[in-house]
């Protein structure tokens, strides 16, 4: 083995399925990463295309050959890569000894006799991708992505000639050598591989990228997909902002389809070979209705997931050590064939430590004004004065603290990306060239605006907040934030389980890091309030909608989808899905829609479902609308939702529960309707419980317990319903209070019954954090669990550990 890794060390030219990802020093990250997946993963089904690569002697022989080393440092004597003009300078003249500097005869040679042997395997002229490799890229703490350059659809002996002569000048492009400096790396001890691979005819299909850990909060059990119609330069540059997908790892790998979500990008242009012009690619639109669809199929998401799974099994294998991956695929027009183009290490959330949660709070008044939002980057806020730069010769420009406004950015802009406070631009989405630098930066970032260089102007001071889930403002002015850290070493596991409150799936693999037992209660109604919009009645009845105002914006909500309803469903399915994804295996308790009528009747479309009621709060809510005619079909959607979460998404964490069940009977009709719709007690691990909220609930424990598997105090209501007051009034608010000897008397009842009976009991509200008495009596009573919002749950798991040694 030895003897063989000397030998290639003197190679000028391998090819890809000669090398391993130990050959990095021979052949750079990028090329040795390609063989590796060439060798051990294109066997177990996964495309790679094939090709050459020049080794890093090749380049060191040319540099030897024009004797450009003593050149090069001369030149690199004063070099300030803080000075925009002096960087610029040193970087034109180091491209330009090299451009003008010939191939040694036997390199030339070898270049073209392997270019021949493609030709002869693919026809004349194959066309090929050239593409750079430096020795120090692609390394588990450090990406380089995108520092030298990539040329596609290169077609002819010369032109091959001529492409790995660019690349090798790239190795001093202006991106690379600040990336370089920041990085302490010497730039005379990096040398420059080229690969010569087989082009994939994406600009006729798809292509995209994808990573095997979520990008923002670092949560490890996603895989990110992102697509676009064309060549995949687009995606990477953030040229365009392209559909994304996530897929969840667990249950990807026993079978199940859990494409937890989808969210469509505007896609407005492709990449495509340029015949005929001088260069050899360029973009063209990309017409409407192909804008207005996904770019590929589940079926290509869920098989790309599954290779982005297959890759990072294999790195952290090989590594020891766990290597979530960054990864370029794209998609054949010709044979509709799959490929892995390329693969490198995740560089920004696989290196931090994750003893510390920080969370940024913004402290935004109610006339906040939001100038334009986009696809947030990094759960930070930053703010400063702004400054629109439109072509990258402009950068000069650029103030250190300002926040960088711009179309997009690529390698060339990083020299002053390092200095700003936040970053903005008008396209991109989370995986482009803006978003990935952000991240290793540790900066806000908002991508994919569409306005901001239109809206945002010069000198003007800004805040952009990226705190707020997965859309980003931009507030005019400068807002106030503060920063919150969370040790998480060391908490303690309280016999009680302390289990959370979370409805916004936009924060779930954020607040999954805490220390939790799951999930307490999943409230629907965020989900179809914030994702949906719609009333489900609205969109079952949509051809007979007499609201044209509404059945507008239900259109243009709707507009992918032919069927109405399947729009409720897959949203609502999302959502869920997200959640119990973040938590899985851990218990996840989904309760089902519990929106009063006057609530429902704000939804799209619902004023025509709904009854006007004089006491929403105890009329037509929960369970009493499940069954009822008047709404059993959107209760029906509800089901095929939850349904799609357990079964096809292969979720059986989600436990299903329903709130304001007045009565045992009504608890039975209840699930014999929810066994209509395949969600059937029992089966494939399905537990149902009820919110216990109504004094019925208690004073018939032992009946409810016979029909449900467990119970969940709800304390708001019982409070309410026990002390006969409307908790909304502020008239009798001051009458309010959970500790009121009746409320506690009725949730001891409780817990001593659900014990009996051999049922779970928990609770779910802010009472056991607010008032440690209340706490203290819950641990006393036995209680199972109890559920708070996320900004509690550390400081009540530890009140709770020290509280139950005490007793």
């Amino acid at each position: 083995m030895i003897s063989t890794t000397v030998e290639k060390a003197q190679d000028l030219v391998l090819w890809l399925d000669q090398i391993r990802l130990e050959d990095v020093p021979i052949v750079g990250g990028k090329n040795a990463s390609l063989g590796e997946m060439i060798q051990q993963l294109v066997p177990k089904g996964i495309n790679v295309p094939s090709g050459f690569a020049t080794t890093a002697y090749a380049y060191r022989h040319f540099i030897q050959f024009n004797e450009l080393d003593a050149k090069l440092r001369s030149l690199f004597a004063d070099l300030d890569v803080t000075h925009v003009p002096n960087l610029q300078e040193h970087g034109r003249i180091a491209r330009s000894l090299i451009l003008h500097a010939p191939f040694p005869p036997e390199l030339e040679v070898a270049i073209r006799d392997a270019y021949r042997e493609m030709c002869n395997r693919y026809g004349a002229d194959t066309d090929v991708a050239v593409r750079s490799s430096a020795t120090a890229e692609d390394l588990p703490d450090a990406s380089f992505a995108g520092q030298q350059e990539t040329y596609l659809n290169v077609h002819s002996e010369s032109e091959v000639i001529e492409s790995c002569k660019k690349c090798f000048a790239s190795l001093f492009t202006d991106r690379a050598i600040s990336y370089r400096q920041a990085r302490g790396f010497d730039h005379f001890e990096v040398a420059l591989s080229v690969c010569v691979q087989k082009m994939v005819r994406s600009d006729l299909a798809t292509s995209g990228v994808m990573f095997s850990i979520d990008t923002e909060t670092g949560f490890k059990n996603v895989v990110l997909v992102t697509a676009a119609y064309g060549l995949g330069e687009n995606v990477v540059q953030g040229t365009v902002n392209p559909d994304e997908y996530r897929v969840f790892k667990p249950t990807l790998k026993t079978g199940h389809q859990p494409i937890l979500s989808k969210r469509m990008g505007s896609k407005a242009l492709r990449m495509v070979y340029n015949t005929g012009g001088t260069k050899l690619v360029k973009n063209i639109q990309v017409p409407r209705w192909e804008r207005h669809r996904y770019a590929i199929s589940d079926f290509d998401v869920l098989q790309l997931a599954q290779w982005a799974c297959d890759i990072e099994d294999h790195y952290s294998q090989l590594r020891g050590v766990y290597s979530p991956m960054d990864i370029e695929w794209a998609k054949d027009g010709q044979s509709g064939e799959l490929f892995i183009v390329q693969a490198r290490p995740e560089t920004v959330q696989s290196q931090r430590q994750g003893n510390v949660l920080r969370t940024y709070q913004l402290e935004k008044p109610a006339d906040a004004e939001v100038l334009t939002t986009g696809r947030a980057v990094g759960a930070m806020v930053g703010s400063g004065n702004a400054c629109v730069i439109l072509d990258v010769d402009d950068i000069e420009q650029f103030q250190p603290g300002e926040v960088l406004v711009t179309a997009k950015t690529d390698p060339d802009w990083e020299p002053i990306m390092k200095q700003a406070a936040a970053i903005v631009t008008d396209q991109g989405g989370r995986t482009c060239h803006a978003a990935i630098i952000a991240r290793e930066l540790g900066i806000p970032a908002i991508v994919g605006c569409g306005d901001a260089t239109a809206v945002i102007h010069t000198e003007q001071t800004i805040t952009v907040s990226c705190a707020e889930g997965e859309e980003g403002q931009v507030y005019a002015g400068e807002l106030p934030f503060r920063v919150e850290e969370t040790p998480l070493d060391d908490c303690p596991t309280p016999r009680t389980q302390i289990m959370m409150n979370v409805g916004n799936p936009e924060i779930a693999f954020s607040v999954s890091a805490l220390p939790n037992a799951g999930v307490g209660l999943a409230r629907m109604e965020f989900i179809i309030a914030n994702h949906i919009k719609v009333h489900p009645m609205a969109l079952i009845n949509f051809e007979v909608l007499t609201d044209s105002a509404a059945k507008r914006k239900i259109a243009r909500l709707t507009e992918q989808y032919d069927d109405k309803p399947q729009y409720f469903v897959d949203k609502l399915a999302q959502g869920i899905g997200t959640i119990a994804a973040a938590f899985y295996p851990k218990p996840v308790i989904v309760r089902l829609s519990d929106f009063k009528s006057n609530e429902y009747a704000h939804l799209l479309g619902g004023a025509a479902f709904e009854p006007e009621e004089e006491n929403p709060m105890i009329g037509w809510r929960g369970a009493s609308r499940y069954y009822d005619d008047r709404y059993r079909e959107g209760f029906a959607l509800e089901c095929q939702a939850l349904k799609r979460v357990r079964n096809d998404m292969g979720l059986t964490n989600v436990i299903l529960m329903i709130p304001f069940c007045r009565t045992p009977d009504e608890g039975r009709r209840v699930i014999a309707e929810m066994a209509q719709h395949g969600l059937v007690q029992g089966e494939n691990e399905l537990q149902i419980y009820v919110m216990c909220e109504l004094p019925s609930n208690v004073m018939m424990a032992e009946e409810f317990a016979e029909v449900f598997d467990g119970f969940s105090i709800g304390s708001n209501d019982l409070t309410q319903l026990t002390l006969g007051l409307d908790r909304d009034s502020a008239l009798v608010a001051h009458l309010f209070d959970e500790r009121n000897h009746a409320v506690q008397r009725l949730v001891a009842k409780a817990i001593a019954t659900a014990k009996a009976k051999g049922r779970k009991i928990g609770i779910c509200g802010q009472a056991p954090s607010d008032y440690p008495e209340f706490a203290r009596f819950l641990v006393e009573q036995g209680i199972d669990s109890m559920s708070l919002n996320p900004d509690v749950v550390v400081k009540t798991t530890l009140a709770i550990a020290e509280l139950e040694q005490s007793l």
